[in-house]
């Protein structure tokens, strides 16, 4: 099916999951200024950002893709240098260098595969992913909504997910409900527990339970689990290039880390 309507059931059935929870729960709907709020964190989050990057790996290895997504902040850096107010950390800059030397060793050994136009528009909709995901934290960072955030995450799900199945509805490209395959049934049902509903739940307890920096440190396990993931079972190439290059690029958004002591969400 197409990975922008498996996008689209995937973050529907999630966020009614998480509604229906804070409803019952007695959490209040939001004003009307939040709405502004949430309809275009919505579409930064999970339209854009979710969307493509789940579109994107039909077209690149999901190791490549997750190592670009754990990426992001050499955006905050690149976007710090020319817009901060005050002097950008030294120890930023040189993890946004190792950050973009990482990326360079990983595609050195692609250089071919971008005379691939599918190739090249995999590794397009995965940059785009890398930075509506940043504008959305520097949005979330300027317009904090006052009430539940976790409540409004859901409600985000819910208009992304319907935008994204009524755009593959509008696009032609959308299979009927009953011709969905059982295996992608399941995707979206793994993708709905465990990296939704679980996943939240776990992050939320090691906010609440651990130092901030030993929470952080999911953004690197990420992209190392996803590589040996795609290699076993997907049967992707693991070579030196993405090994090496994905250590320096995640070193280097480890510096950067260190210098801002942000969450990488």
């Amino acid at each position: 099916m197409p990975g922008l309507q498996l996008a689209g059931i995937r973050q529907l059935i999630a966020g009614l999951l998480y509604v229906i929870y804070f409803l019952a729960k007695g959490a209040k709907m939001p004003r009307k200024k939040e709405w502004i709020i949430i309809l275009v964190l919505s579409c930064l989050n999970f339209v854009f950002s979710n969307g493509l990057s789940t579109w994107g790996v039909k077209f690149i290895p999901a190791g490549l893709a997750s190592i670009m997504a754990a990426i992001f902040p050499l955006w905050l850096v690149l976007i710090s240098l020319f817009t901060a107010s005050s002097k950008v950390p030294t120890k930023a800059i040189i993890g946004f260098l190792l950050g973009f030397t990482g990326i360079c060793i990983i595609f050195y050994e692609h250089l071919d595969s971008f005379f691939n136009a599918q190739f090249r528009f995999g590794i397009l909709l995965t940059l785009v992913s890398t930075w509506t995901w940043t504008f959305a934290m520097l949005y979330t960072k300027k317009h904090v909504a006052s009430f539940n955030p976790y409540f409004s995450l859901g409600l985000q799900m819910v208009i992304a997910g319907i935008a994204l199945i009524g755009l593959t509805a509008a696009s032609g490209t959308a299979i009927s409900i009953i011709n969905i395959p059982w295996q992608s049934w399941a995707s979206i049902a793994y993708l709905v527990i465990f990296g939704s509903v679980i996943a939240f739940i776990a992050y939320l307890y090691a906010l609440q339970n651990l130092p901030t920096e030993q929470t952080a440190l999911y953004a690197y396990v990420n992209p190392v689990v996803a590589v040996f993931l795609g290699t076993w079972l997907l049967g992707e190439h693991l070579t030196v290039f993405i090994m090496l290059g994905g250590a320096v690029a995640l070193l280097g958004v480890y510096m950067i880390n260190k210098a801002y002591r942000v969450i990488i969400k």
